[in-house]
């Protein structure tokens, strides 16, 4: 009888890691797509009879789908509960990931890839939040929450090592055929997770699913869209609408609409009808605290996850799977902090890991900054992705227990769809802004440089001046020797070119990292809303 007895908890234990694993399994393939898309876009490309600002099209359109219709995922699975809505999505992805695999064209990956799996991402990851909660106690959750971060993390960070493996070996399309047996065996292990019902079956809020819907997808398409349009002067040649960058028009109309939205939703409550988000979650300050730093974390984790692949990619020449082996290490420290820290501390200040973590976040990336240079190699990483992956990592262990612990349970799925809308808005952000910034430096410091070049002739200065002006591309040196060979320049001059163009394409990675550092510091000063005792645990009782 009490061999039975201690077998319980085993079994329990057991239970829960199986759960814990078959929702950071979907977790890690909500996030593998565009990881490995990045990777693999001129073979896509080809493959489909695309232009590589098709397959990039594909991914923007993959993004605006799960920013504009995450919330309005988060409100269906409410209404047919979060394990039924967590099935349906996987089935709905596997089903765009078998598309993937076999499309022929253009039209055919765009339904399955951006269409379906976007609409399958926007049922799956709102129900994982709410079903950690419904399987968790409050004193696990913390963990639970820094497996399933840890888990889409580092699906960003390998996605590049199995792409690159896939397409250099294989096919890009083995990486969506692999996607179904994932997607066969989650929906199989997904069995032994517990449903979280909630307390009354709510009703979809049309109006307002069409206000977010188009009001975000505005906001994150314009911003997407920046590296192209620019921010608010238009780049020559661009589109622009009335002398200014569409960029702003669209953020600009996007914003009110969430305006609208929101009084739409304040009217709803006072006439006593189900809104699709409660407007008081978002004065609740224990909530927007962490939904704040959700979005620091995604724009300083997106923008570094742009920069340093560039670096070593097309500085370096390193192929997907060299590039892919050198931000393992990111990995290893994320996985150990994310889990590590809830089993080692888990009465540990959840402010002070979120502050010690974007110190760390902020130290990778400014360690990083010092020691580019255009003579260093792929080692000046290391030390960088272990810090950086620490700080990732701390904040993971923290972040999804703090959000979703400052409403009821009943409303873990509404945090859920409004959680992964701010780390799409933040990880869109945090691209755009590394790309123009890095773009803007290379063409500053590439004319600069060619201006103070006694060996470049000062007809090919003139002309630099004027053809450069619009922005200078981030190309490797190959690509540039090529071009160059066109012109049928001296070779003096090419190699004088070549020179001042590695100078400036360190400068503006140099530049990236920069404003990546300096945001990671800014969200520190947001970081008094993050409550300083764990969730659940008592308060000190005064002497």
């Amino acid at each position: 009888m009490s061999e039975a007895i201690a077998a319980t908890p085993a079994r329990a234990a057991k239970g829960a890691t199986l759960v814990l694993l078959t929702l950071a399994a979907g977790q890690f393939l909500m996030t593998l797509d565009t990881s490995v898309m990045n990777v693999s876009i001129a073979t896509v490309a080809e493959d489909v009879g695309t232009t590589v600002t098709g397959i990039q099209g594909a991914i923007t359109a993959y993004t605006l789908v799960m920013a504009a219709l995450m919330i309005t995922g988060a409100k269906i699975g409410g209404m047919i509960g979060r394990k039924r809505a967590f099935s349906i999505g996987c089935v709905i992805y596997g089903c765009g990931s078998f598309t993937t695999a076999i499309a022929p064209n253009l039209p055919i990956l765009l339904f399955g890839w951006s269409f379906l799996e976007g609409v399958g991402a926007c049922l799956i990851l709102p129900a994982i939040v709410a079903l950690i909660a419904g399987n968790f106690a409050v004193d696990r959750r913390p963990a639970a929450y820094g497996m399933i971060a840890a888990a889409g993390a580092i699906a960003v960070a390998v996605g590049p090592l199995i792409g690159g493996l896939c397409t250099t070996y294989f096919s890009w399309r083995w990486v969506f055929a692999g996607e179904d047996l994932v997607v066969v065996a989650i929906l199989i292990l997904g069995r032994k997770i517990a449903d979280a019902p909630p307390e009354t079956r709510p009703k979809l809020d049309v109006v307002g699913a069409a206000l977010s819907a188009v009001g975000l997808g505005l906001v994150v398409f314009g911003v997407l869209r920046s590296g192209e349009w620019g921010w608010i002067r238009p780049r020559p040649d661009a589109t622009s609408w009335w002398g200014i960058s569409p960029t702003v028009w669209l953020v600009l109309a996007g914003a009110f609409l969430l305006y609208v939205f929101l009084r739409w939703e304040a009217r709803r409550v006072e006439k006593g009808r189900e809104p699709l988000v409660r407007p008081d979650m978002l004065r609740n300050k224990q909530l927007t605290g962490g939904l704040t730093m959700f979005f620091f974390q995604f724009l300083a984790q997106a923008g570094l996850f742009f920069v340093v692949p560039l670096y070593l990619s097309v500085c370096l020449g390193l192929s997907a799977l060299a590039t892919g082996a050198r931000l393992l290490p990111l990995s290893i420290t994320l996985l150990a902090a994310a889990i590590g820290i809830p089993r080692l501390r888990p009465n540990a200040s959840p402010r002070r890991v979120v502050r010690l973590g974007l110190l760390s976040l902020t130290v990778g990336t400014v360690v990083l900054l010092g020691a580019l240079h255009p003579d260093s190699g792929p080692e000046v990483v290391f030390l960088p992705m272990l810090l950086i992956g620490l700080g990732v990592g701390s904040l993971a262990s923290q972040l999804g227990a703090i959000t979703v612990s400052a409403v009821p349970d009943d409303e873990s799925s509404e945090v859920g769809g409004i959680q992964n809308t701010m780390t799409n808005l933040g990880a869109s952000l945090g691209t755009a802004i590394a790309g123009s910034v890095m773009i803007a430096a290379v063409t500053t410091g590439f004319i600069a440089n060619i201006e103070n070049s006694s060996a470049i002739p000062d007809r090919v200065k003139s002309e630099a001046q004027v053809k450069l002006a619009g922005g200078v591309p981030f190309v490797s040196d190959a690509d540039l020797e090529k071009a160059l060979s066109q012109t049928h320049a001296r070779s003096k001059a090419t190699d004088a070119a070549v020179t001042a163009y590695q100078e400036a394409r360190i400068s503006g990675l140099r530049a990236a990292l920069a404003i990546l550092a300096l945001l990671t510091l800014i969200a520190l000063f947001f970081t008094q809303r993050i409550p300083a005792r764990q969730p659940g645990h008592p308060a000190p009782v005064p002497p």
